[in-house]
């Protein structure tokens, strides 16, 4: 073993170009995955989510509940691999939400999902209408918030717009589940009826929705063929003037016109968006279950600057964004990490107290950690906070290889050898001491990768990602550090301090040293008190560990200000869109 380890320890001495060259494949690497590495806020902890919409005018929640919820939600629960289901029975609509394993493929179970319900459609109401399924929740909030506004189309107008131009254009970018629209009141053929006229004729308000269901017709009436060519026929009937419906009868000699008015109007509306006190139609942007949030914002932008200059008859514009506040926070902790590579740094010259030396630990850090960057893409997993709050506890971690290895290589040169037999010797000599070190972190900080419940998704990749940042840095410490050290001219006595400087550095030093022994020779005399003391601060530490606050992720102040209101039961959209007014004041 011994033989082995000076064989692997000497190689790169003797063979320099080889050590480079190994070290620089796995700087490439690194490289190279960063430039595919997706980048997000946390790790991809989303459990895959199902969501399921129907709609059925003029169904009571206790209809809604009996005739459609029930019977989804029996069809759903024999999909493999559900968690929970729950569901939500309002007028005219439901919505379930099916919870899967986190193993699940989200769009394996949307599929499943989908089939199961086509299964049931039959037992389902004839009168179902907007039948959905979403990968993702309804419930969670925007990725982005648009708003639309026009100086020249009217809002019925400019709605049609955006469901049919504007709304599938973001339709379209992976990882969206679906565009909510607020706001948006469509222009719908309206019929106003008379109910004296109607009671004089004796005519019910079925009769005319029967006869309205019946005007609007495509008939097929089959094909015409002659020896050259095959004609499709049919038979339209459409009705869409609204003089022309008021002359569809209802029965005899009664028509829609004798008992009411036709007309076209915005649909009733049940919300209104506003911004900065303009009428604007607002969209919502929901990204799917495990979907990029920074890379389905870049794409909304993309999208943003193409339609407003394709378009000048609306604007669009974004009014909120969760990646501005992702990407501020990675910028702190990259921040952080190359503010702790700079400390790291300068505690080994101050300590050293030659820039030369410390010129070796400034190469083998950054290669430590950008070859990590290359095994967070082959584990599938992302730049996030968590991986980079890794590679910043990591930095004083490979930190220490480096410094062993360098430690001992100087102190066999200052013992007479050359630097070549220096670099082999000195690093065989600690070399098992590495892999130990090694061997014990890995050991410390794998485990956290096999928690169970969310918590073990959460800091699976931080685990790991540590581990794999100090198995990559003993390597780097065992092959380029004695290579470096071998081929760097000797450094001068004193090294880039002043003589002063460096002489006040060694008295503190001194100091603190003697210090430590002498607290050592103390606690060793007085061995009950040591015990007692450790004792006495390990209780309070169990103390203050149960009553300290808990949570998964501390709280983060992002500069916004929701404002909510509920108004009394039975209170209009009018009375809430005339108090938001007033709160907006």
């Amino acid at each position: 073993m011994n033989r082995a380890a000076e064989s692997f320890t000497a190689l790169g001495v003797r063979r320099p170009v080889l050590a480079i060259v190994m070290n620089l494949l796995i700087v490439l690497a690194g490289v190279a995955a960063f430039m595919g590495v997706d980048v997000r806020e946390l790790p991809d902890v989303d459990t895959p989510t199902v969501s399921v919409r129907a709609t059925f005018e003029g169904a009571s929640p206790e209809t809604m509940d009996t005739e459609v919820t029930s019977i989804l939600e029996g069809a759903v629960a024999r999909v493999p691999g559900v968690k929970t289901i729950r569901a939500s029975s309002e007028e005219n609509y439901c919505r379930i939400f099916i919870e899967f394993q986190p193993q699940i493929d989200i769009d394996v179970a949307a599929n499943d999902v989908r089939e199961a319900i086509n299964r049931r459609m039959r037992d389902l109401p004839d009168d179902i209408e907007d039948f959905f399924i979403m990968k993702g929740n309804f419930d969670d909030d925007s990725v982005c918030e648009l708003s639309v506004y026009s100086d020249t189309l009217s809002k019925e107008e400019l709605a049609k717009r955006v469901e049919k131009d504007i709304s599938p254009h973001f339709l379209s970018i992976p990882g969206v589940a679906d565009v909510e629209m607020s706001g948006d009141q469509q222009r719908v053929l309206r019929v106003l009826l008379d109910p004296a006229r109607m009671a004089g004729l004796r005519v019910s308000a079925g009769e005319v929705i029967d006869a309205l269901r019946d005007a609007r017709l495509d008939v097929p009436a089959g094909s015409y063929e002659s020896e050259d060519q095959e004609l499709i026929v049919r038979a339209e009937a459409t009705v869409i003037q609204p003089k022309r419906v008021e002359e569809i009868y209802i029965r005899d000699n009664v028509r829609i016109g004798d008992v009411g008015v036709v007309f076209f109007g915005p649909e009733e509306a049940e919300d209104y968006s506003m911004l900065n006190g303009r009428v604007v139609i607002g969209m919502g942007v929901i990204r799917q279950s495990g979907s990029n949030t920074i890379a389905i914002s870049s794409a909304v932008d993309r999208k943003i600057e193409e339609i407003n200059q394709r378009d000048n008859e609306f604007h669009l514009s974004k009014t909120s964004d969760n990646a501005i506040f992702i990407k501020g926070a990675l910028k702190e902790v990259l921040f952080s990490l190359a503010f702790a590579v700079l400390i790291v740094l300068v505690v080994i010259a101050v300590f050293l107290g030659r820039w030369r030396t410390t010129f070796i630990p400034a190469v083998t850090i950054p290669v430590s950690i950008i070859g990590t960057v290359a095994a967070v893409w082959l584990m599938g997993f992302s730049i996030n906070l968590l991986t980079l709050l890794a590679l910043v506890l990591a930095t004083g971690l490979i930190v220490d290889d480096a410094i062993v290895v360098l430690e001992n290589i100087q102190r066999r040169h200052h013992l007479g050898l050359d630097k070549m037999a220096a670099a082999v010797l000195g690093s065989n000599q600690v070399f098992f001491a590495v892999i130990a070190t090694t061997l014990t972190l890995v050991s410390v900080f794998l485990p956290i990768s096999f928690l169970p419940s969310q918590t073990g998704i959460l800091f699976r990749e931080f685990g790991l990602v540590l581990a794999v940042a100090v198995c990559i840095s003993s390597f780097v410490a065992l092959t380029l550090c004695p290579m470096m050290a071998s081929r760097l001219p000797d450094a001068s006595q004193k090294g880039f301090v002043m003589s002063g400087v460096f002489a006040f550095l060694s008295w503190i030093g001194q100091g603190l040293s003697y210090l430590y022994f002498q607290s050592l020779r103390l606690l060793l005399h007085y061995r009950y008190l040591s015990l007692i003391l450790a004792v006495i601060l390990a209780g309070y530490g169990v103390v203050y560990f149960l009553d300290i606050k808990q949570e998964l992720i501390p709280q983060e102040d992002r500069g916004v200000i929701y404002v909510m209101a509920t108004g009394p039961d039975g209170a209009s959209l009018n009375y809430s869109d005339r108090q938001a007014a007033k709160i907006e004041e």
